[in-house]
């Protein structure tokens, strides 16, 4: 018998990826696209766009506020620096759908045949209705007021991620910026000293 012995952060780590593939009934699609042309090592800093696309009338969303925190997070990580004239504009862009998915799958049963022909079988048809969700990144030039870059998430908004919406978004954002064209920069071990 094969007996795995796991330490705290072990088990810890394992709990942690069990709740995060646990929240996600499947998984979303990650769609990106670049423009070819764009130089990206030109670009040393960013900004939001006054009014985002997450926003209602003239307030913040909390849609907003965490996509924000999401997205500084991973700019800084590639060293990019905030500015109020930055080089890339960031925008979001959040939609929800209902969908309806129908799917049928054979059954057995039902009429025997009296001459020994067998079981007549059928079809058992079952129609799933779900929200769908599609969070948008788009990150433009400021200087030609063109898209360079965009990523997007698309995937089942559950229960599960309307109680833990940060966390959600997050995890989005992070998600969707593992194809951002300038990865993420390993941390200086002697910064930290």
């Amino acid at each position: 018998m094969l007996r795995f012995i796991l330490t705290g952060s072990h088990r810890l780590a394992l709990t942690s990826a069990a709740l995060v593939i646990g929240a996600c009934a499947s998984t979303p699609d990650i769609y990106t696209n670049v423009d070819r042309n764009a130089d990206f090592t030109q670009y040393k800093t960013y900004g939001f766009y006054d009014q985002l696309a997450t926003d209602r009338a003239d307030y913040e969303s909390t849609e907003t506020r965490i996509l924000k925190s999401s997205v500084v997070r991973e700019m800084e990580n590639r060293n990019f620096t905030a500015a109020d004239a930055p080089d890339l504009k960031i925008n979001f862009y959040i939609e929800t759908e209902e969908k309806i998915r129908s799917r049928q799958t054979p059954t057995s049963g039902g009429y025997y045949g009296y001459r020994g022909y067998g079981a007549w079988g059928g079809y058992e048809t079952r129609i799933d209705q779900y929200t769908q969700g599609t969070l948008n990144i788009d990150v433009v030039d400021s200087r030609t007021d063109k898209l360079v870059w965009e990523g997007a998430l698309v995937g089942k908004i559950t229960k599960e991620v309307m109680e833990n919406l940060e966390s959600a978004l997050d995890q989005a954002v992070a998600e969707i910026f593992r194809s951002f064209p300038v990865p993420p920069q390993a941390p200086n071990p002697t910064a930290a000293q």
